[in-house]
């Protein structure tokens, strides 16, 4: 008889662990946590994992919680774990990709490398990302792991579709997510916008122009990570005074960091917003202005098509 996969998650992804056993066929993993005096972290695994197909769920939303995933999986695999399923709703290192700087450094890179030198399970190490900031990042893991870059497109569809009347522009904040964005206006079938912006100094810049017209037309702006939403409100603020008639923005990472929800809300020009549930924070900050879609129904999906 086939046996189930056992899914566990760290305590920051304890929400979606809850939706994908809802949706899924899997043996939830009980995993005891506590914190010594001086904060030292205990964990016990407390389901046995010895010649099971097991799942981790943990984004790396802090170095605490990057540290707890990668400690984990370890003891995991020691433990007897044939297959494991790294599930990384949100990668935070995304920022620091490449170095600009002499001297910078690449944490992307780091953190790639220190998850690659997990031991290999029998049936291979498998991680999962979900709309990576950049491209390359796949390419920094080493050794045998199978990466696995799933993009949230049916999501970003099929609220776009919702959201905005017929013939609307699928648009982006800047000509850095041009192509991406384009993807998605031609399998709807509609117009692609972006913004061009000139840098007046290290912190500000200014849009310049845009590229389609957008006068009367409901404009969706799509951005894979919202963090302070200084370019989504000004590139909102763009759209709508070259006669946009309705602005709704989609996210596939809400951070909302420093206030930026209501920041985005204040600023008049942004109907509703729109992300998924790969940041703990926008299921903390979501309410009537904010909605949040998870992507548990594409994590179920991509295990089932990859682990047998």
């Amino acid at each position: 008889m086939e046996h189930k996969k056992i899914i566990f998650s760290i305590p920051s992804y304890a929400y979606l662990l809850d939706k994908v056993v809802a949706l899924g066929d899997f043996d939830r993993g009980e995993i005891e946590l506590r914190l010594f005096p001086d904060g030292e972290r205990y964990q016990r695994i407390l389901t046995s994992v010895n010649g099971k197909e097991v799942v981790l769920i943990g984004g790396t939303i802090s170095d605490g919680d990057t540290l707890e995933i990668y400690d984990l999986a370890y003891a995991l695999i020691k433990y007897g774990a044939k297959s494991i399923h790294l599930v990384f709703p949100y990668f935070g290192y995304s920022t620091m990709e490449r170095a600009v700087n002499m001297g910078e450094v690449v944490t992307a890179k780091s953190r790639a490398v220190m998850f690659s030198s997990l031991p290999r399970t029998s049936l291979g190490n498998n991680f999962m990302f979900f709309d990576l900031h950049s491209e390359g990042i796949p390419h920094y893991f080493e050794g045998q792991v199978l990466i696995n870059h799933v993009y949230c497109k049916p999501i970003i569809i099929n609220a776009a579709r919702e959201l905005a009347d017929d013939g609307f522009v699928m648009a982006c904040t800047d000509a850095g997510r041009a192509k991406w964005v384009e993807s998605l206006a031609n399998e709807m079938g509609v117009n692609a916008a972006f913004v061009f912006k000139r840098r007046i100094s290290g912190e500000k810049t200014e849009v310049t122009s845009i590229s389609a017209d957008v006068e009367g037309k409901d404009v969706v702006i799509y951005d894979d990570m919202v963090r302070t939403g200084g370019s989504l409100i000004n590139a909102a603020k763009a759209y709508k005074a070259a006669g946009a008639k309705k602005i709704y923005t989609i996210s596939t990472h809400g951070l909302f960091t420093d206030n930026a929800l209501k920041r985005i809300q204040d600023s008049g020009v942004i109907e509703k917003v729109i992300s998924t549930d790969t940041h703990p924070n926008s299921i903390a900050l979501q309410d009537g202005f904010l909605r949040v879609e998870s992507i548990a129904p594409l994590i179920v999906a991509q295990l089932k098509s990859l682990v047998s």
